[in-house]
């Protein structure tokens, strides 16, 4: 199986991603979001994430384990980077600046650890820009020299059963984005 390095920005959001891949590929989940700026906020996604991760392997569902990685957690890179684009509209610059900082690291980690392909839970999320993420994915995978696995993980009802699946291993599911910015 290729090794397969998902990015991912919380538990609820993997879930069916796992679930739809996990034939395929063998699956390590890389949890890097500095712009999730409340540490307190940060942590209980990361539990959360490692809580699905843990019962999904207990359960063995799938004939491959599912690993976890967090990345460098530091959201003063995150302010840095957004700096002047604090009044944008959620889904405007900011966002994209975002997206970028976290499939770039993603890319730099897959290049770097020697996985495969690379992905992100990000294009779940009915409330993303898929083809924005789909652009700068595959411009990552091309300075990375590595593939981007890209798909629009809401379709085939991808959303609905993420919100199923985060009920059934009773899963902390937010209700914004993350940044400070994204609260309001």
């Amino acid at each position: 199986m290729k090794k397969l390095l998902l990015h991912s920005c919380c538990g609820p959001c993997s879930t069916a991603v796992i679930e739809r891949l996990a034939q395929d590929y063998s699956i390590t989940v890389f949890y890097y979001n500095p712009c999730i700026t409340d540490s307190d906020e940060y942590e209980k996604r990361k539990e959360n994430q490692i809580k699905f991760i843990e019962e999904l392997n207990r359960r063995k569902i799938f004939d491959e384990t599912v690993n976890f990685v967090e990345g460098k957690y530091n959201p003063a890179d995150y302010f840095q980077l957004t700096r002047g684009f604090e009044n944008e509209p959620e889904g405007g610059a900011r966002c994209t600046l975002c997206f970028k900082q976290r499939l770039e690291e993603t890319a730099a980690y897959c290049k770097a650890e020697n996985f495969d392909v690379f992905t992100t839970t990000l294009t779940v999320s009915p409330h993303k820009n898929y083809p924005l993420i789909s652009q700068i994915g595959r411009e990552m995978a091309e300075k990375y020299h590595r593939d981007f696995l890209d798909l629009d993980f809401k379709k085939k009802a991808g959303f609905q059963r993420s919100i199923e699946l985060s009920k059934e291993y009773d899963l902390y599911r937010q209700n914004y984005c993350g940044c400070l910015y994204s609260i309001r």
